[in-house]
């Protein structure tokens, strides 16, 4: 497949799609609030291509690490900032919030190789005394121009 470009460096081409898979596309590209298919298309593709990078490890990624702890969980706190503190090179920034009188809510931007992040990330959700835990990777967008 081979993409032409027109004078404004935009690519068009056709897309065949049974009719109810594009009835229930076009539901979703209104819910989610995108004005045209093309908007939404392009951000299926990026997203695909962020996955991709984030999968192959080679180029540097960022994202966040969102945990929720029991803060009374005996030596939790020290162990979670003890974690951080031996990832500072690719822990840039934390949110702690207060969400209640026993828990916690942390959010970790992390930055770095895909590898590393998952690695600190499993190493965060993984202690004992986390309730809950998520990665969420994206790109630096230096290749998404």
């Amino acid at each position: 497949m081979q993409w032409g470009g027109l004078m404004s460096g935009v690519s068009r081409f056709g897309v065949s799609i049974d009719s109810q898979l594009g009835k229930r596309f076009d539901e979703h590209i209104k819910r989610k609030g995108y004005s045209t298919r093309s908007e939404a298309i392009r951000d299926m593709i990026r997203d695909v291509l962020v996955e991709e990078q984030w999968e192959s490890g080679k180029q540097e990624t960022v994202g966040t690490i969102t945990i929720v702890y029991n803060h009374h969980t005996r030596e939790l706190d020290h162990a979670l900032t003890d974690m951080q503190h031996q990832s500072y090179h690719q822990i840039i920034s934390a949110l702690h919030v207060h969400l209640d009188a026993h828990n916690c809510l942390e959010v970790l931007v992390v930055r770095g190789k895909s590898p590393e992040i998952k690695k600190i990330s499993d190493r965060l959700i993984g202690t004992k005394g986390v309730k809950h835990g998520k990665l969420t990777m994206t790109t630096t967008g230096k290749e998404l121009e």
